[in-house]
């Protein structure tokens, strides 16, 4: 079992009287997190409630406080899991945070839209809200040590980081197929608006073989034969469900900079690699470059948050085609990052151009024999 970074950050909160809300993708082990928080209490002190049973949900529903008190009951704790499942749940949580200040509300979702939709005004001022990724590098770091860690890179940048892909019983690949088509596409395709699976699929797949790459809403709605907004909504959703997430393009005064240029990576390169059925080891692949680049910009991302880090991420490009991998700013400094697959090439070539303009405070070059350091 892995201890997740954020049990320790959660636990502070325990009896605060806020609820702790916890968003993430489905199997990134939000519900084994809240029990690991509450395994030393008694049993019959918490309730758990399953939102994916109609049955809960009807409970949930617009109830009455008589009715959650005989509910509730002399519960301490009160775990409601895959709360974006219930209609007007905000309401519910609130009318739980307001009434019972004696119990601790934790407090799970899998779609950040559908759940902020329904939580963030009721919720004003009564939640503390963390994000769950699949296992990070610090986390395996700390479970498993540094030859482990290590040795998983391979491992981690072909199958992802999921927990049951890293530790469970199936064969990576099954696990994946089994996460994406039970789990993560169903939560996507649950969705209002999105009634055409085929054009997600092409879509993802399109997306996949552009990691790294600037991408064009234009260009991808020729590919899968949608309009331009319609392909933005669909990306906008499965950055909403922890599919993908966007890097915008840095630019403040420099004539020749992409202003409205986007870059679109996979939290999990897993799902990435699954979307495309590409699992051939690193020594037969073309996108080594690629995925390497995607690792280390997911797992820096995994880390700020996990650290409390107010960081605004970005990547930087010219029409000369010039341009800086990653870019970091917080409190009005900036931090370059460039990922180099080959660990001997230790140089980082900033343009002059970006140096005179904006006077970056560090620049870093990112291999597989450093990137440790980043992420620790």
């Amino acid at each position: 079992m892995i201890q997740r970074t954020l049990q320790n950050v959660l636990t502070q909160y325990i009896g605060k009287g806020k609820a702790i809300l916890l968003i993430g993708a489905r199997q990134v082990g939000k519900s084994t997190l809240f029990r690991m928080m509450t395994q030393s209490m008694a049993e019959d002190n918490i309730l758990w409630l399953n939102c994916d049973l109609q049955s809960v949900r009807d409970m949930l529903y617009n109830p009455s406080l008589a009715g959650l008190q005989l509910l509730i009951n002399n519960k301490s704790v009160v775990v409601i899991d895959e709360a974006q499942r219930v209609e007007n749940i905000g309401l519910t949580l609130k009318v739980i945070v307001d009434n019972f200040p004696n119990i601790q509300l934790l407090v799970t979702g899998s779609s950040a839209l559908d759940l902020r939709s329904k939580i963030n005004e009721p919720l004003t001022g009564r939640k503390i809200e963390y994000h769950l990724f699949p296992i990070s590098t610090g986390e395996l770091y700390a479970a498993k040590g540094l030859i482990t860690t290590s040795e998983m890179l391979e491992t981690r940048l072909i199958y992802g980081s999921y927990p049951d892909v890293l530790f469970g019983s199936l064969p990576p690949e099954k696990a994946l197929t089994e996460l994406t088509e039970s789990y993560l596409y169903k939560d996507i395709l649950d969705l209002e608006g999105m009634r055409k699976p085929a054009v997600l699929q092409k879509l993802l797949v399109a997306l996949a073989l552009q990691i790294g790459s600037e991408v064009s809403y234009h260009e991808l709605s020729k590919t899968v034969e949608v309009d331009s907004k319609t392909v933005e909504k669909y990306i906008d959703i499965l950055e909403k469900c922890y599919i993908v997430f966007r890097l915008n393009s840095f630019s403040r005064n420099i004539r020749t900079e992409l202003t409205k240029g986007k870059k679109i990576y996979f939290y999990d390169l897993g799902v990435r690699n699954a979307v495309l059925q590409a699992f051939a080891p690193l020594e037969l692949r073309q996108d080594k470059g690629a995925l390497w680049e995607n690792f280390f910009i997911a797992e820096r991302m995994k880390y700020n948050h996990y650290s409390d880090r107010l960081v605004k991420s970005y990547f930087w490009r010219t029409t000369e085609k010039q341009e800086i991998d990653y870019i970091e700013e917080s409190n009005g400094e900036l931090h370059l990052f460039e990922m180099k697959w080959n660990e001997k090439k230790q140089s980082a070539k900033i343009p002059n151009q970006f140096i005179e303009q904006y006077h970056p405070q560090k620049t870093d070059v990112i291999t597989t024999a450093n990137y440790l350091t980043y992420l620790i």
